[in-house]
């Protein structure tokens, strides 16, 4: 009887442990992904007896398939944006303690407490669906805060500066979460100097304006905002955890988030630091889904363990979290 490892106990340390725990975990209870592997070969989950022997999901299992290691109803599900003709991914929730948890602990790990902090959000094309994951993680985050300047804008830009003026004034810590585009276009009609604010961009340019590289929106926002506290979220529907990255582009992950890179061509070769491949993500938190995640993102890892976005390795199905390419 393989039992739901305490995912939020994951140390350096006990990193491989707790994975290969995970793994015998989903290989049993998740018939999605234990198809998965039986097709590609693994027929016994017992030979699996290091971390580079654990497969994973293509991301694209979640568009097609429920994607879940519980039996019951989900509680809710997340859904990503639409793009194209390819539909939505679904990541079905039955313990959303899961999702708090990991949201909490890694922004507060990379920015410290939330307490007495004001959260802003410009993040109009997730405020206009339902079942965004992100939404829910800043609502929540507001909720923690309890600050009463919080709240989310859509195009109301003349609104938001007279909040981020008046924060300033109180010198109040505030944090401005927006999607790309809208956060372009605030910033290119303003020349603030934030003293007492990070602006944390979550991707998403989603179509709406030419793919450009990260660089080269750092640059805009932070002369628009007058600062370089400009941070980069990595996340997706398909994750539970998030990744933060300052103005080097290094992204962080949570202590039970990893992230392996594999060649373009074959996706079983785990490829050393510095090398450029597919990234796949190793996700504790997602115990209730699949933890194993084979994304559609380039990048590489660092001896740190940090990691980079490079693009994408298939534009085909570009997905509404991560439009830029660098």
């Amino acid at each position: 009887m393989h039992v739901k490892p305490n995912i939020f106990e994951t140390k350096v340390e006990n990193f491989e442990q707790n994975s290969l725990a995970a793994f015998q975990y989903q290989f049993q209870k998740n018939a999605v992904y234990q198809s998965y592997c039986k097709h590609i070969g693994l027929l016994d989950p017992n030979s699996v007896t290091s971390l580079l022997q654990i497969p994973f999901l293509p991301i694209s299992f979640f568009k097609t398939h429920a994607v879940k290691s519980f039996p019951e109803k989900p509680s809710l599900s997340f859904q990503s944006s639409a793009t194209g003709n390819m539909g939505r991914s679904q990541h079905h929730i039955s313990d959303i303690s899961f999702y708090e948890k990991s949201f909490i602990h890694t922004f507060e790990h990379q920015f410290g407490s939330i307490q007495n902090t004001c959260i802003l959000g410009l993040l109009p094309s997730y405020l206009d669906r339902e079942g965004s994951s992100l939404i829910y993680m800043v609502q929540h985050l507001m909720k923690i805060s309890a600050h009463p300047l919080n709240g989310f804008f859509l195009f109301e830009h003349k609104q938001l500066l007279e909040r981020i003026a008046l924060l300033e004034r109180k010198q109040t810590p505030y944090f401005i979460f927006g999607v790309s585009f809208a956060l372009l276009d605030f910033a290119k009609k303003q020349q603030l100097q934030l003293q007492y604010g990070k602006v944390i961009e979550t991707g998403g340019m989603k179509g709406r304006k030419k793919e450009i590289t990260r660089d080269e929106l750092m640059a805009v926002l932070e002369s628009g905002f007058g600062s370089n506290r400009i941070f980069s979220e990595y996340g997706m529907t398909e994750l539970l955890s998030q990744a933060y990255a300052a103005r080097d582009g290094k992204y962080i992950p949570a202590p039970w988030m990893k992230v392996l890179i594999t060649d373009l061509n074959d996706p079983f070769c785990i490829l050393p630091e510095q090398k450029a491949g597919i990234i796949n993500v190793i996700d504790l938190a997602n115990i209730e889904s699949c933890c194993f995640i084979q994304t559609s993102d380039l990048g590489k890892n660092h001896a740190d363990g940090s990691f980079e976005i490079l693009g994408r390795a298939d534009h085909s199905d570009t997905r509404g979290c991560s439009l830029m390419v660098v």
